[in-house]
């Protein structure tokens, strides 16, 4: 094993400190309310930080490697189209605001309120199955990374035409026990406060592995080496990319209208949208998430750049070498796929010194264990909640008591653990991890983006719309999937062989026509235009969105929520997002996130656009220059923003705590629905 002393002990005080922040937190539980949403008393840096460790993950960076490996620093440019759009998300509230208005726990819940009983047991079935499907490949992907990256010895055997990887399976078994620890014991409490110790620590770490790269791979010879890619697939330059397979522009065009379409639609992290104090401290840790992740940004994309260096370049040559010959092998065996995946992996498990080698590693397991422990309670949310008690309650049973209730959820867990071990032991990944990500999350994101939209923002959306959208979203979705993923890679080759000859077979290219973000792009628009216009033809009565948002009169234990739609703020300030609940620091924090997105927009994407068609931007010297002062600029950031949601936080996890040990728990708020605004 390649884990020295110091490595271990690293990683088990990480893992103790985590252990222990989830057995604290258990004595808190003591109503679904508490186990589902930690019964609504989450503060801003608290969520901010939570959140964005449990949406990072060990299979995310890992896929984040696999993309900025193809697209170099140069991948950065193209994702400043998210800018705007993120910027007008966060400052709007989209979606966040009035969903956390409406109280539900889960987004079928709301489906349910705003549409029937019946469409809310059809969404949570395909919420449920397209999130098992998505997280079936994370335990994989995670414990691939752990067994190269330790260098553990590789165990296998055949069967029914099957190869087992047993090493993988001892792994995955541990990670997911450890994740399932945290989840049975707090629920919702106990997976925010780990996740928000994880993210503390991880973005410790994550400072202290930007300086070490940095040091081993100088940022001399990392540009340097850079401007020998190929034409058409540089590493610096934007705009010379028309080479690159997968992630070139037209890959981040269509992920912008897709990151619109999909807003909060996914459920992974579910209850983190559900788990704020009131709508407005919601709003305001998704204003506040872009900050926590600078250091993150800048980390992740830099390790991989630093693997292509050390591959393409002359820095560290026995190491490189040692890389190299790992690489061939997985090549060699059949396994390319899984080659790219471990790129980045293998070049960090070479080149990191011990100590540090022990901090990537703390920082992988944490990120897995968070992502582990939120998808475990959120896919095992969702199968309770909106599939087995909504049909219990169509049946004519009676609601559960609160014990039975917990036990329901917690065994729901269980069983979405046990699916993910055994799917990630037998599935052949052929697509990159996030085209995978598109495609099984499309089989619910794909209709349920316009029917979420729709059911807060358009009055007249209709029921039958509804489950159209919903429908031929899912159908689509589906085929999707099985297309890419398993009928072309096997009927295309069998059908060359057969028919030799014939020119349109022999033709046929290796992979199917569209990548998975192209597909779910696709199938968005189709949904869209399903919805609109099967509700225009309906022409329903419109909802009362006052007694759908409970803006008339509050149901929350404080004193009252506040209402975005009040009017006392003036005009101007209501135009850039802010409201009559702001306060003077909340303005603050406004002021320096138009500053974020002057500087990633402005100062970034479009000057630079107008700079390279102006001839001014199209020499490497020049791009070198860019990404040298968004390193500076973004690595002072970053780190000042360390402290201040290390402070932040600390801060709401204290008040988190004096709130659950005061507030009066009701047995009825358990995710039941007492009221459809749609049809029953």
């Amino acid at each position: 094993m390649n884990l020295h002393l110091l490595d271990a002990i690293i990683l088990l005080a990480v893992l103790a400190a985590v252990g222990g922040t989830a057995l604290y937190a258990r004595r808190y539980t003591r109503s679904v309310a508490d186990y589902l949403t930690a019964n609504r008393c989450a503060g801003r840096y608290l969520l901010t930080v939570a959140d964005g460790m449990a949406g990072l993950g060990a299979v995310t960076i890992v896929a984040t490697w696999e993309q900025f490996y193809e697209v170099g620093f140069a991948g950065n440019l193209w994702a400043g189209i998210y800018a705007p759009i993120s910027l007008i998300l966060a400052m709007s509230g989209w979606i966040i605001y009035r969903f956390r208005q409406s109280r539900a726990m889960t987004l079928p819940q709301f489906l349910e309120m705003r549409y029937s009983r019946n469409f809310r047991v059809f969404s949570g079935v395909l919420c449920f199955t397209s999130g098992v499907l998505n997280y079936g490949i994370f335990p994989a992907v995670t414990g691939r990374f752990l067994i190269y990256f330790l260098e553990l010895p590789v165990y296998t055997t055949a069967l029914g035409g099957l190869e087992l990887n047993w090493t993988l399976g001892v792994v995955m078994a541990v990670v997911l026990a450890a994740a399932l620890t945290i989840t049975l014991n707090g629920g919702q409490i106990a997976v925010m406060v780990s996740d928000f110790f994880q993210g503390q620590l991880a973005s410790v770490c994550f400072l202290i592995l930007l300086v070490v790269i940095l040091w081993l791979i100088p940022w001399s010879t990392m540009t340097e080496t850079l401007r020998s890619a190929p034409a058409g697939e540089s590493k610096l330059n934007p705009f010379e990319q028309s080479g690159l397979d997968g992630f070139n522009p037209w890959f981040f065009v269509m992920m912008a209208v897709l990151q619109i379409y999909m807003y909060r639609v996914w459920q992974g992290t579910q209850a983190y949208n559900a788990s704020a104090r009131d709508p407005h401290e919601a709003k305001m840790a998704n204003v506040l998430s872009q900050f926590r992740g600078l250091i993150q940004v800048l980390l992740v994309p830099l390790a991989a750049v630093a693997a292509w260096v050390l591959l393409n370049g002359d820095v560290l040559p026995e190491q490189a070498a040692a890389v190299q010959g790992q690489l061939d092998a997985l090549e060699a065996d059949g396994r390319e796929q899984v080659a790219k995946q471990l790129t980045t992996t293998l070049a960090m498990k070479e080149i990191l010194p011990v100590g540090v080698f022990g901090l990537l590693v703390a920082v992988m397991v944490m990120a897995a264990i968070s992502t582990d422990s939120t998808y475990l309670h959120s896919w095992g949310a969702i199968f309770a909640q909106d599939v087995v008690s909504p049909i219990r309650e169509n049946m004519g049973q009676a609601h559960l008591s609160p014990q039975r209730h917990l036990t329901l959820l917690r065994w729901s867990s269980v069983g979405v653990a046990v699916f993910a071990w055994c799917f990630s032991m037998i599935f052949p990944l052929q697509e990159y991890i996030f085209m995978y990500f598109q495609l099984t999350g499309a089989i619910f994101t794909g209709g349920a983006g316009a029917v979420l939209i729709g059911g807060l923002y358009w009055r007249r959306g209709a029921t039958a719309g509804a489950w159209l959208a919903m429908g031929i979203g899912s159908a689509l979705s589906v085929i999707g999937v099985l297309l890419i993923n398993v009928v072309w890679p096997a009927a295309v080759p069998a059908l060359q062989q057969a028919y030799p000859a014939v020119g349109w077979v022999r033709a046929l290219p290796d992979e199917f026509y569209l990548d998975g973000v192209q597909y779910s792009f696709s199938v968005a628009l189709v949904s869209i235009a399903a919805y609109v216009v099967v509700s225009m033809l309906v022409r329903r009565r419109p909802i009362d969105f006052d007694r759908l948002f409970h803006r008339k009169q509050s149901l929350d234990p404080t004193p009252s929520e506040p209402d975005a739609t009040s009017t006392r703020t003036p005009r101007w300030q209501r135009a850039v997002g802010i409201t009559d609940e702001f306060t003077l620091g909340d303005k603050a924090i406004y002021a320096l996130k138009y500053a974020l997105f002057g500087w990633t927009f402005g100062a970034g994407f479009l000057m630079l656009v107008v700079l390279y068609f102006c001839g001014l931007m199209r020499t490497d010297d020049a791009w070198v220059r860019w990404w040298t002062i968004c390193l500076v600029v973004n690595g002072i950031a970053g780190s000042l923003a360390v402290v201040w949601f290390l402070i932040g936080g600390f801060r709401d996890l204290y008040r988190l705590f004096v709130a659950l040990s005061l507030i009066e728990r009701d047995a009825k708020d358990d995710g039941r629905v007492t009221e459809h605004l749609g049809e029953n």
